[in-house]
């Protein structure tokens, strides 16, 4: 499946024509599971349209650790690809997306020789270690209501959707919390004129 180029133009002409040799390009639906906790990285991903989140688990519940756009991979992936560890997160498409899908055995070639790939992971690493640490913060400091408020019109955002389509449990899962406490924490928003519930979803209003 061929791809628009412009999607890495980040990269070399030369390094794009090497990855468009060795690598596939995959179309997968909203929902699917790509990687598993445990699973053994045989392909790094770039994400090239749509929208992939990653997370862990904790018995039985969730937290979101970031999403990854277009023209960005995961880094998590990056490091245990590289170190031939098993992957600590999960990951799944939050929308259709279509991802790239580099076998890790060129990894190490392509970074000796084009310093721009480097590049590419040195900034995934930088902007996932802010936004680990923006998490710690929401955790830490923030109520319950500013982090769903703040997580709803980030999710509005990065999907390009109003309402945020999501339900209660859905999004209890990727805040770490209950169900319970975001329905109240909904209503509350609501009360205050923030946010509109309806049969379509969430919307932001304030």
């Amino acid at each position: 499946m061929e791809f628009d180029r412009k999607k890495l133009s980040f990269l070399s002409s030369k390094l794009i024509d090497e990855i468009i040799k060795k690598s596939t390009v995959m179309e997968f639906p909203k929902g699917t599971e790509i990687l598993k906790e445990e699973q053994y990285i045989k392909v790094l991903p770039i994400v090239l349209n749509g929208l992939v989140k990653v997370y862990s688990r904790f018995e039985e519940k969730e937290l979101l650790l970031y999403y990854i756009e277009p023209s960005q991979s995961c880094v998590m992936t990056f490091h245990a690809a590289l170190k031939h560890t098993p992957s600590r997160v999960y990951a799944i498409t939050e929308e259709d997306s279509q991802i790239l899908l580099i076998p890790v055995e060129q990894l190490p070639k392509w970074l000796r020789d084009y310093p721009e790939f480097n590049e590419l992971f040195y900034y995934q690493y930088n902007l996932r270690y802010t936004e680990l640490l923006d998490t710690i913060k929401h955790l830490l400091v923030d109520k319950m209501d500013k982090r769903l408020f703040d997580h709803l019109k980030k999710k509005s955002l990065l999907t390009n959707n109003s309402p945020v389509n999501m339900s209660h449990s859905q999004i209890a899962n990727e805040l770490g919390t209950a169900r319970e406490v975001i329905s109240r924490i909904l209503k509350k928003l609501e009360i205050e004129g923030k946010v509109e519930q309806n049969k379509d979803g969430i919307k932001i209003i304030g």
